[in-house]
């Protein structure tokens, strides 16, 4: 990552975030960071063989893996601690932060399935957090486009709150009455990424995306943190508070090299 990019919001882009929900930062990942962690993501077996599909509810399905568990020597667990992401959660949230969970959305050419119109507080509310005080990082591994399923924001909507919600296929979506009302009321964007640019967005934002029609790929590397003083307050799928130790920004170039070379020395060994 290059030292000229701020690791800290703006006046400006916090303003934006309380206004519309959601901030983009180009470049989040430098180019060789982004390489390292798609060819590690492509080719991490146990990422393929712990993912699990979700209907959609329109015909097609969608795969991802969700892990609490946060390695210290996989890029994955360098991105996260990274202080170029949990400064700028700390901002938003505006307090200390922990490590709720992180995820890998698999979206794949032709058969990648779509996500439902759903708030993610919709759903974490009923883990135990009280209160709306949860954010997350979506980091674009391969280029994110309308023609792949790109994510959808309705750009203010968090201000509606949460919004009831209900089984859509496999999925939890939102109330389709509230949703098409605030369809009416707030614009959708199409949030198109190039690949380590990432959006950060406000939990209680009206978020979808489309199945996958193209012959590309859209992987996309999701963080989520939650506000220390908004730990749960029963036992949930996802942790309550533990202090995240921030890395800082180098470590991620330093522990994917590592964990890249690890992964290719396996392969050699196995042949596969």
């Amino acid at each position: 990552m290059s030292t000229t990019l701020p690791t800290r919001f703006s006046d400006d882009e916090l303003r934006q975030y309380a206004d519309v929900g959601f901030v983009i930062v180009r470049g989040l990942l430098s180019e060789e960071e982004t390489d390292l962690l798609r060819a590690i993501a492509h080719q991490d077996r146990v990422l393929r063989e712990r993912a699990y599909a979700r209907a959609d509810g329109e015909g097609g399905a969608v795969k991802l893996v969700v892990e609490n568990e946060l390695p210290r020597d996989t890029i994955y667990g360098a991105i996260v601690r990274a202080r170029r992401v949990v400064d700028r959660m700390e901002q938003l949230l505006g307090e200390e932060v922990y490590h709720y969970h992180h995820k890998m959305i698999l979206k794949e050419p032709r058969v990648g399935g779509a996500w439902a119109w759903h708030q993610d507080y919709g759903y974490w509310y009923n883990f135990g957090c009280l209160y709306p005080s949860l954010a997350s990082c979506m980091i674009a591994v391969d280029r994110a486009t309308r023609e792949n399923g790109c994510l959808q924001v309705l750009a203010g909507s968090q201000r509606a709150g949460r919004v009831d919600h209900g089984p859509v296929g496999d999925q939890t979506g939102a109330d389709p009455e509230r949703v098409a009302a605030l369809c009416e009321r707030h614009p959708r964007v199409h949030v198109e990424l190039d690949p380590g640019d990432a959006v950060f967005f406000h939990c209680n934002l009206m978020h979808r995306s489309d199945q996958n029609h193209s012959d590309h790929p859209r992987w996309a590397f999701i963080c989520c943190y939650n506000a220390r003083s908004n730990s749960p307050y029963k036992p949930s799928r996802h942790p309550v508070y533990s202090p995240l130790e921030k890395w800082d920004d180098t470590r991620v170039l330093e522990v994917g090299r590592a964990h890249r070379k690890r992964q290719q020395a396996d392969v050699s060994a196995t042949g596969s």
